[in-house]
């Protein structure tokens, strides 16, 4: 075809200035400076199709595309690459060390990784673990230890590590080489009460073992985020001068089903943006899920490729190792690239659950060209060909090219094979991440395989106890290894928790927040942002807050905050923002001290927990407060909070707009009813649902003091002072707070403080005599109780005390202690729950309200020293009014005095003529008689 015929004639003959190139499916418009030599280039590239054919054109394009990069012409990323490793042989660098010592070791730890978990299994015990993950990732992990991974004593500072969770047995079998842990600690795994002392948890969790792990990554898809935020947090810490972290690396071990979780590829564009080079992603590519191949029929190495390109990672592929450089330099025709690129994921897992008579029939043999490359080869020999993610070499390489890349976040694609060195009944089969054990052939197979000098009869003796090995620490292998680690800063993983405690202000410098608000309304969320910025006054403190919000600062209030403290991002504000002349603009800056994560609640709480825990990772105290919906929090959210418990963070959650009925007109997905519910089930989440602002000025600054006051820095068993309430300091605040402005009420001059902090305390004592009731209210609930205990005593001749419950969970937990205690020590005396010892003085019925369904008052009702009668809003949230929504749950004023009045007709205080007739006056069932809505929730 000639040139300018055809298809090219519409792009060329034109002389367009703008030409449309097709590239991936989109046209991208660029000007043509030179048609004339763009003809040029043009009829030399058909020139060498006709003479050399597509196979020799491609590589001189692909060579190209090559050199453009590295002269820093802006291309489009590729999609993907051929199946072969990014490194070419040629530029690998030299590898430092003596492969022999470090191979025989390497063995010493698998063989030790998978006896912890086989002797786990025993008859009596039956615990399990998992085998195979670490098998098939060892020397990915043996490479980082021995040259990249740096320890907390490192001059530039220690690395954040993540360890894949289920390749925890091979930390553990390394540190018992290294002398840190026990044989009878390796006997201990998973039996962490009934072996305490000498136990270890399943998986990384800092909780568990706080002086070994640092990072919980075995819920899959949280480590990749929580990866991503750590770098980013890092980078945080440099930009605002708190600490150099600019020698610190993040490293992340994944496995490529887990990339399947929508988490562990929902920030990866974050690190992108943020250009996020102190982060370096390694999944373990085996090409396996649990129970199955990650892809069967299609590629995942390559999938993840094309991803995290598009994404604007640098990306490294390390597919095979050395020894099929030799094949490769006989592959003239491309013959071998091309059957790499074409067999699936689930073939190449089949291949290598065989041997090498299948390996060549069922891959060599696919093309004849390929077939002769290997023809005098032996099975033996193509059995021995190794996969990327077992070299060495090939894996050295690849790490240090991923520390010298600047300007990007790296992804090492390692492909590996699971179970890898168990043998045949292990290697590469569906079922490997299930089997806990071997039989005695497998362990002396596997013995045969690692080359562990152990007996025949050693093993017959017990094959359910097979020994551990560990040479004498004086042997040169061992000498070697910790040689290394010495020379890069100590032992990992490793978590440290020094740090200087923080001078907290007393309650009297938030002395103006306490004084209540007068005639003006004022909303808790409001109040809560008052009393934050009343706190950074202080110096020292100031610099410590990371307020985190994903976005909508401004219907927190909090856009207050962008002119001073501005938004953290690491590449300034370049633009003139649309606000620009405005008192609350939008501003950004490379040292701002808020992150606005944007729409991405997820991520805010990585960005939590990164914060929450850099006390720990790099000694420096900061104090995360983060914002956000109540609704989409725990409800959405819960499984990272559970994971920043058990890497015990500390910080502060803030639920706003919280509550059933106070966010009126948005609906059903905004209506929080129940988040107080689920932070209940968080053993390390305090949670407080505050009326007031003076009760939030008490809440922060007691939270403060509990999490990072004198005392703070150091574990409970050196501990010498008392702290109030709950020894654990490693906790997190969850506060609910409302977006319904109020005339806030001035702290009561014999405020009982503690017991605020403690859940309850006697907010307004009834001022006449009659039939009596206590009535507990908490957040918006107690305006309706303030109301209802007014109506009480004007119309009905009652005398209702009203409680501020300020913490339903709290209470519930210190009866459930209570109760325990009992249970165990039935000679000592009883514990009284502090909700019965507050409320044992008075008489007749209890009613407990607020904005939350009545299952979370409802978990003091055992420790009610009377009847007990709850309101609350269960069921979907919906667009009305408020007063509309509180009469339809029955939490208004109106339906607390109708409860009240039922406790005393149940109590034979009152007759039933009476409750009927109140019932009617009220129309109680009727939202249509709800009164009118007011601008103050405390009139009605």
């Amino acid at each position: 075809m000639s040139p300018n015929t055809g298809e090219d004639a519409v792009v060329t003959g034109a002389h367009s200035a703008n030409v449309p190139i097709l590239r991936e499916g989109v046209a991208s418009y660029l000007a043509d400076s030179d048609p004339e030599e763009t003809q040029e280039w043009m009829d030399s590239l058909d020139g060498l199709l006709a003479d050399a054919g597509p196979e020799r054109a491609r590589y001189l394009m692909l060579r190209l595309l090559e050199r453009a990069s590295k002269q820093r012409v802006a291309l489009p990323a590729l999609t993907s690459s051929d199946y072969v490793n990014t490194i070419p042989t040629s530029q690998e660098p030299e590898f430092p060390g003596d492969e022999t010592i470090e191979r025989r070791y390497r063995k010493w730890v698998r063989w030790n990784a998978a006896i912890m978990v086989h002797r786990a299994q025993r008859p009596g015990i039956g615990v399990g673990g998992h085998i195979s993950t670490y098998a098939g990732a060892a020397p990915l992990y043996e490479v980082g230890y021995n040259y990249f991974f740096r320890g907390k004593d490192h001059p530039g500072g220690g690395d954040q590590i993540f360890f894949q969770g289920h390749a925890s047995p091979g930390m553990y079998a390394r540190a018992f080489l290294e002398g840190r842990l026990t044989e009878e600690q390796l006997d201990g795994f998973r039996q962490e009460k009934s072996r305490a002392g000498n136990a270890l948890p399943s998986y990384p969790h800092p909780r568990c073992l706080p002086e070994f792990w640092e990072y919980p990554t075995v819920s899959m898809g949280i480590g990749p985020m929580n990866a991503i935020f750590q770098a980013r947090f890092n980078k945080y810490l440099a930009n605002r001068g708190i600490k150099d972290t600019s020698h610190q690396h993040v490293w992340a071990f994944l496995g490529d089903g887990e990339m399947d979780e929508p988490e562990s590829r929902g920030a990866l564009a974050v690190a992108a943006n943020d250009a996020l080079d102190n982060l370096t992603f390694v999944i373990n590519c085996n090409l396996q899920r649990l129970d199955g191949p990650v892809r069967g029929n299609g590629q995942i190495i390559q999938e993840l490729e094309s991803y995290f390109r598009g994404a604007g990672w640098n990306v490294i592929k390390v597919i095979w190792g050395r020894n099929w450089d030799t094949l490769f330099a006989m592959d003239t025709e491309n013959a071998l690239v091309d059957l790499m690129n074409n067999v699936s994921d689930g073939d190449y897992q089949t291949i290598r659950a065989n041997d090498g008579k299948y390996l060549r029939e069922n891959f060599f043999n696919r093309d004849p060209r390929t077939a002769k490359m290997v023809e005098d080869w032996t099975d033996d020999e193509l059995w021995a060909l190794k996969r990327g993610g077992h070299d060495y070499r090939k894996i050295y390489a690849a790490y240090k090219a991923a520390l010298e890349h600047k300007g990007q976040p790296t992804v090492i694609l390692a492909h590996t094979i699971k179970g890898y060195g168990l043998g045949t009944n292990f290697e590469g089969r569906n079922a490997t991440h299930q089997m806990k054990k071997l039989t005695l052939d497998d362990l002396k197979n596997f013995r045969d395989k690692q080359e562990i000098p152990i007996a025949d009869d050693e093993l017959e003796r017990d094959p359910y106890l097979p020994p551990y090995y560990k040479p004498d620490q004086d042997s040169a292998e061992i000498k070697y290894l910790l040689e290394r680690r010495k020379e890069l800063g100590g032992f990992v993983p490793e978590r440290r928790h020094t740090f200087t405690p923080l001078t907290v202000p007393g309650i009297d410098k938030l002395k103006k927040m306490r004084q209540g608000s007068g005639n003006q309304e004022v909303a808790t969320t409001m109040a809560s942002v008052r009393i934050l910025k009343e706190l950074m006054r202080d110096p020292e403190l100031k610099k410590r807050f990371v307020p985190i919000i994903p976005d909508e600062a401004r219907t927190f209030g909090m856009d207050s905050w962008f002119p001073t403290l501005k938004i953290y991002n690491p590449h300034g504000q370049n633009y003139t923002s649309v606000d620009h002349d405005l008192m609350l603009s939008y501003k950004e800056s490379t040292s701002g001290q808020i992150m606005h994560e944007g729409i991405n609640e997820a991520g805010s709480v990585s960005e939590f927990t990164a914060a929450g825990t850099a006390y720990a990772t790099h000694g420096e105290p900061m104090i995360p407060v983060y914002i956000f919906y109540s609704m989409f929090g725990f409800q959405r959210t819960g499984d990272f909070i559970w994971a920043a418990s058990d890497q015990l963070a500390r910080g502060f959650f803030l639920g706003a707009t919280a509550g059933r009925t106070t966010l009126t007109g948005e609906g059903l997905q905004h209506m929080d009813g129940h988040s107080q519910l689920l932070a209940a089930t968080n053993p390390a989440i305090v949670a407080y649902d505050p009326a007031f602002g003076f009760e939030l000025a008490h809440i922060f600054r007691a939270g403060i003091e509990r999490m990072y006051g004198p005392g703070s820095e150091v574990e409970p068993e050196q501990r010498v002072e008392p702290v109030p309430h709950d020894e654990d300091r490693n906790v997190s605040y969850y506060i609910t707070l409302y977006n319904e402005p109020a005339k806030q009420p001035a702290e009561p001059e014999d405020l009982d403080a503690d017991a605020l902090l403690r859940g309850l305390y006697l907010f307004r004592k009834a001022e006449n005599s009659g039939l009596e009731a206590d009535i507990l209210a908490s957040g918006v609930g107690m305006y309706a109780a303030m109301r209802a205990q007014e109506i009480l005593a004007d119309d009905y001749g009652v005398a209702a005390n009203l409680w501020s419950a300020t913490s339903w969970n709290e209470l519930a937990k210190n009866g459930l202690a209570c109760d325990r205690h009992a249970l165990r020590n039935p000679e000592d005396e009883v514990q009284v729950p502090f909700v019965t010892t507050q409320l044992e003085e008075g008489a007749g019925p209890v009613i407990a309200v607020s904005d939350f369904q009545r299952a979370v008052p409802e978990q003091i009702r055992g420790f009610v020293p009377r009847s007990y009668y709850t309101l609350g809003t269960d069921g979907f949230g919906f667009s009305d009014t408020r007063p509309a929504a509180r009469r339809f749950f029955n939490t208004d004023a109106e339906s607390i005095v109708i409860a009240v009045l039922r406790g005393l007709y149940n109590e034979g205080t009152i007759g039933h003529d009476q409750l009927v007739q109140a019932t009617r006056d009220f129309e109680i069932d009727s939202v249509d008689a709800a009164p009118e809505q007011t601008s103050d929730p405390g009139v009605a």
